[in-house]
């Protein structure tokens, strides 16, 4: 026979654990993030793997294409035009010259 404690000394235990878990969460949340956002990642946003095949072969044509066009690099731009000099990884605008980027660019503001 089952005793009648046994739910209660469960949820007290469960209740308990809670309550150390969230008391030491500072200590082990950082290391457990990273973990915790790809798995929250992977179960909210399923991959192509869960659509049905008729689908996959849609999907895959239209993802390679991202994909290709996504990982080609950017040449950036130096428009001179009036005296003021812009940046951009778009053809230059007419009346304005176009020079060669000496150095590097690490980053384009993003336009809206």
């Amino acid at each position: 026979m089952r005793s009648p404690w046994r739910p209660t000394i469960f949820a007290l235990v469960v209740l308990v654990a809670a309550g150390a878990a969230w008391w030491t969460a500072d200590q082990w949340l950082p290391h457990a993030r990273p973990w915790l956002d790809k798995t929250w990642s992977k179960l909210s946003r399923p991959g192509e793997d869960s659509l049905p095949p008729e689908k996959k072969a849609a999907q895959g044509g239209a993802a390679a294409g991202a994909r290709s066009a996504a990982s080609a690099p950017v040449q950036p731009r130096k428009c001179i035009q009036g005296g003021r000099t812009t940046y951009t990884d778009q053809p230059c605008p007419p009346g304005s010259q176009e020079q060669t980027v000496d150095g590097s660019v690490t980053s384009f503001p993003r336009t809206p």
